[in-house]
């Protein structure tokens, strides 16, 4: 009598003989750690990561020092007259506290935020992104708040997103964050797919998170 073998079970089969007899790769040698990405010679880890950052809608301010940092975002709240400054970040709130700015440091009035202050856990030159965490890094405040202000320091610079995993494991090792992201640039409404296939939106700032970012750049280091 003829054995019935359903579909299942001949891809079951083939998938069980080809677990059976690995055969060798063709490709022995393959380097994958090397970057494939490089940067103009005469282009500094830090030029590149300003470039791209700018070219993606980002406003950066350069800093020469931490005093240098806090005179700037001074001028900045004052000008911008922000009530609701928000940040949870433990860091950058003693920052804060040693310079005098006033900030909201809770949940009540969130609605209100007109602005969120934070740092980062990298910066990517390549493609001039800022790594963020749910561990550092508030997932509310990184996308409730119109404006988005981060303090970072050159010496936080890495060339890709390899490197800044690496960072990020150096950092917590087997306390991974439960979330990370890139952040490239401020966010518009056309990253949201029309409700009609080939439509698109009109695009409007604010779309899928803050309409608004400026980095405070502390030169914290000479060197690359």
């Amino acid at each position: 009598m003829e054995q019935h073998v359903t579909s299942k079970e001949k891809i079951l089969k083939k998938v069980r003989q080809a677990l059976n007899n690995k055969s060798k790769t063709q490709f022995q040698n393959i380097d994958l750690e090397s970057s494939i990405y490089a940067r103009p010679e005469e282009e500094s880890l830090a030029e590149t990561f300003v470039k791209r950052f700018t070219d993606s809608g980002g406003k950066f301010v350069f800093c020469d020092n931490q005093f240098d940092c806090v005179d700037k975002l001074i001028d900045l709240i004052e000008m911008r007259k922000w009530k609701y400054l928000f940040c949870w970040e433990e860091e950058v709130k003693t920052l804060l506290d040693d310079s005098g700015i006033s900030y909201q440091h809770g949940k009540e009035n969130l609605e209100k935020a007109q602005a969120a202050i934070s740092g980062c856990e990298a910066l990517i030159a390549r493609t001039g992104s800022i790594l963020i965490s749910s561990i550092r890094n508030s997932k509310t405040l990184s996308a409730w708040a119109p404006v988005q202000v981060f303090i970072v320091r050159r010496s936080q610079l890495v060339t890709d997103m390899k490197d800044g995993l690496l960072v990020l494991r150096n950092r917590y090792g087997k306390k991974t964050p439960s979330m990370f992201s890139l952040i490239s640039g401020p966010s518009f409404s056309e990253e949201i797919p029309g409700a009609n296939p080939g439509e698109l939106p009109e695009k409007v700032p604010g779309g899928l998170g803050p309409e608004e970012l400026i980095m405070f750049f502390i030169d914290d280091t000479k060197h690359d």
